[in-house]
């Protein structure tokens, strides 16, 4: 199964991931991280293809992407 790591500590909350992921599984928090910005987050591992279109969007290489099998 597929999976992407959004590191919090990076991500400013632009919102282009969640533009480029076809299966809408990022989504911006509900809650502000401790800078202040409402950061991405992954919310379904379970249909995640690894296309990784996600952190090729991310202007602040704040994701990453592990390729596995979708079973």
């Amino acid at each position: 199964m597929s999976k992407i790591i959004i590191n919090e500590a990076r991500c400013k909350g632009c919102g282009l991931c969640t533009i480029a992921c076809p299966q809408k599984l990022v989504t911006l928090s509900d809650t502000p991280n401790s800078m202040g910005y409402t950061v991405a987050v992954f919310t379904g591992p379970e249909k995640c293809t690894g296309c990784a279109l996600c952190a090729e969007m991310c202007p602040d290489v704040a994701i990453m992407v592990y390729k596995g099998e979708n079973k």
